[in-house]
């Protein structure tokens, strides 16, 4: 497919923006984009290798409005964004090979942990803390391994990131939420290289719904800024939660098969 009707790039336009303000917040963006593309009848590859190139100008706008206000240096994270964007590509490259399945089956419960960390945890907030690995080793083994989740699979990347940041490299929230964006904006830029080269990006769509990505991030990413952990904290545990839900409520999904409902 080449074309949609004007009426479904406005419906795409609407959801990706929605989509780039929630994910410069708390991540999770996809969960709008992707059921959105799927609904205006894209094929599923390439709703996925579409995907990536809108998400690059939400991930990539918010990154400039945190690092304008200092909340992220792009030189100091640039290693950690080359190594998410590695593992990005080993993950799409292996895409087909990796058990997708089982990630299907164990994501909800992941993003459901990760939920209650971020719920019950009171000391979760602005301030950093304690770093409990160093920044070479997170660097070389926490960063590249979710880049190549979001090659593999993508939901719930920046929960992961987020997750990282607060309690292995003691970030403060608002921080973590600046860097998770530009590691985000390297597992992109990683898995749409591999769509590219392999001509499953639909490029009209992908820039109009950029557009929209670009502008939402950067009201979601002010919002935050001036927020905070007030905001941030309770929007992750939705977000969290919810693309949760929506992964457990696909018939297709491993545990629903098994159970037979």
């Amino acid at each position: 497919m080449t074309d949609l009707a004007f009426h479904l790039l406005i419906f795409l336009f609407a959801a990706a923006f929605i989509a780039g303000f929630i994910d410069s917040i708390a991540g999770g963006g996809g969960m709008v984009t992707i059921p959105a593309m799927l609904i205006a009848g894209i094929p599923p590859l390439e709703t996925l290798g579409t995907n990536k190139l809108q998400s690059l100008f939400g991930s990539g706008s918010a990154t400039l409005a945190y690092a304008r206000h200092g909340h992220v240096s792009l030189k100091e994270q640039l290693p950690m964004a080359l190594m998410s964007a590695l593992g990005s590509v080993l993950g799409a490259l292996l895409a087909t090979i990796v058990p997708a399945d089982a990630l299907k089956g164990v994501l909800p419960f992941l993003l459901i942990a990760i939920a209650i960390y971020f719920g019950l945890k009171p000391n979760v907030g602005d301030i950093e803390r304690h770093r409990r690995i160093s920044a070479f080793l997170f660097t070389l083994t926490f960063v590249p391994l979710i880049g190549f989740y979001d090659g593999v699979f993508g939901p719930g990347t920046g929960s992961f990131f987020m997750l990282g940041f607060v309690s292995l490299a003691g970030y403060g929230i608002l921080k973590a939420t600046a860097h998770t964006k530009f590691l985000n904006f390297g597992s992109n830029l990683g898995a749409f290289v591999v769509f590219v080269l392999h001509g499953v990006v639909l490029w009209k769509v992908g820039l109009v719904m950029g557009v929209a990505q670009f502008l939402g991030a950067q009201v979601g990413s002010r919002y935050a800024m001036a927020k905070g952990a007030k905001i941030i904290k309770p929007l992750l545990v939705i977000v969290s939660i919810v693309l949760a839900v929506r992964l457990l409520a696909d018939p297709g999904h491993p545990l629903r098969i098994w159970l037979g409902v």
